[in-house]
């Protein structure tokens, strides 16, 4: 009995905060959660519109959303690199370089948008048509692409918002500085709201613009968040010090742009292939026919909703581990990390069974078939039962981030998702009969694996780096 008591008492002072503990981590992952909860929940009201338009305006949308999401992890990823450093950096009250880092991030963030903009324009067309293979009609393609080629062009306007945006709100998240940017983040979507509703079906006078209203309002709608998110910033500049003198110089030392990039570049390099091969995959299901394409785009718009919570709380392993190993407090930053990663498996084994409950409901919303309603909804059941899975990778992905192990998490997550999980989804897709939903499911088996090796590399602590000494 007495080993058992001890036990039990050695599982709950490793893995279970106590109330000033999860204070902490709540005021950093609360802000966060309701930014993205509220930009996913109005992308699913968005969504949802679109979708009464019509099936084949609602996959023309999808397919340009999965090209510009590899954009947007090709953002994140250039940014996190310099991130790692930020944290750090405001983790020994180092403005000066918190501000190297800050014009590192404008220099990246340039440079894959400028590339972002040349690679759509040029092969916008031939990309979207990789999504068409399957079956179905062929003026169901021919419509699903010309209704993708009109969203696209629009949406690549909101190109330059969205990277400065996610400069200085990924710093002000890194210096601790969570509201800002989630303020400015629910304005933004709310514009975006109101703005689809009135394009989108012409309302109060303006003329029904279908897909080309919705990508009108979502690139207002990132103009007014980069207004909000940049004025407020340099008009506040005793709480955001970094931005005074920002920008008397964009050079940034050499010593510390060859650091950030032997760091930053794998996590580049994996955000690109990891958002390259997530579209890869939905590639290969859409060879079950065009249907799967909207049935994942329902699917996936629902998954945001409810993937905010390890979302946000693998963001905010990043924050809190990384300021600590900054500061040289090694066992505290294992400790903290520990028990964070056990917080987000819990709650999301919670969350997963109000969406497992909830599934065939949300494509009811949806004007479509119902073979596609039933098909997302299939997709969706399968998602919450591997959410608890996802957030211990989330988790683990970012603790050993926070260390800078970036070549580590290239391996765990690029390198893996290409040599794994899409040979499997390729294999089974291309040279079996088996339904799509069965190879969905044995592609999210495959990240056991990833969850051994996850687990192995957190307990040996690699990760307890402080790289800015």
């Amino acid at each position: 009995m007495g080993k058992t008591q001890g036990a039990k008492s050695r599982f709950f002072h490793k893995f279970i905060g106590d109330r000033a503990f999860y204070k902490m981590v709540l005021t950093i992952a609360v802000p966060i959660m309701i930014q993205n909860g509220i930009t996913n929940f109005v992308s699913l009201l968005d969504n949802i519109m679109i979708g009464r338009v019509g099936t084949d305006p609602m996959s023309g949308v999808a397919i340009v959303n999965q090209l510009l999401f590899v954009y947007n992890l090709c953002l994140f990823g250039g940014v996190s690199g310099a991130g790692i450093f930020t944290a750090q950096y405001f983790g020994q009250k180092n403005d000066e370089g918190v501000r190297r880092t800050v014009r590192l991030k404008l220099w990246i963030v340039a440079a894959i948008t400028l590339f972002t903009v040349l690679l759509l324009l040029l092969a916008g067309t031939d990309l979207i048509t990789l999504y068409l293979k399957g079956e179905g009609t062929a003026e169901s393609a021919a419509a699903t692409l010309r209704y993708g080629r009109q969203y696209l062009l629009i949406m690549l306007l909101g190109l330059p918002p969205f990277m400065m945006v996610q400069v200085y709100s990924s710093t002000l998240r890194e210096c601790g500085q969570t509201i800002l940017p989630m303020k400015a983040g629910i304005v933004a979507v709310f514009v975006n709201l109101a703005l689809n509703y009135i394009l989108i079906y012409g309302k109060f006078g303006a003329p029904a613009l279908g897909v080309a209203g919705a990508a009108i309002a979502t690139v207002l709608s990132r103009y007014t968040e980069a207004a909000i998110v940049l004025i407020h910033t340099h008009r506040h500049k005793e709480s955001n010090p970094f931005a005074d003198g920002l920008y008397k110089t964009l050079k940034v030392p050499s010593a510390l742009t060859g650091k950030i990039i032997l760091k930053g570049l794998p996590l580049l390099m994996n955000e690109t292939l990891w958002g390259a091969g997530i579209a890869m995959l939905t590639q290969c299901y859409s060879v079950r026919g065009l249907h799967v394409i909207a049935a994942q785009n329902i699917s996936n718009t629902i998954n945001n909703v409810f993937n905010i919570v390890f979302i946000a709380l693998g963001d905010s392993v990043a924050i809190v581990v990384g300021q600590l190993l900054g500061a040289g407090k090694m066992e505290e930053a294992r400790d903290a990390d520990n028990k964070m990663i056990a917080f987000a498996v819990m709650s999301c084994t919670l969350v997963a069974a109000v969406m497992f409950a909830l599934a065939p409901f949300f494509p009811m919303f949806y004007n479509t078939e119902e073979d596609v309603r039933r098909l997302a909804a299939h997709f969706i059941m399968i998602t919450a039962v591997f959410m608890p899975q996802n957030a211990f990778l989330h988790a683990s992905y970012f603790t050993l981030r926070s260390g800078g192990r970036t070549v580590v998490t290239f391996l765990f997550d690029s390198v893996f998702i290409w040599c794994v999980s899409v040979t499997i989804a390729y294999t089974l897709s291309r040279f079996t009969a088996l339904p799509v939903t069965v190879v969905f499911t044995l592609v999210q088996l495959g990240d056991i694996i990833k969850c051994t090796i996850g687990f192995v590399l957190v307990k040996r602590g690699v990760w307890l780096k402080n790289i800015v000494v």
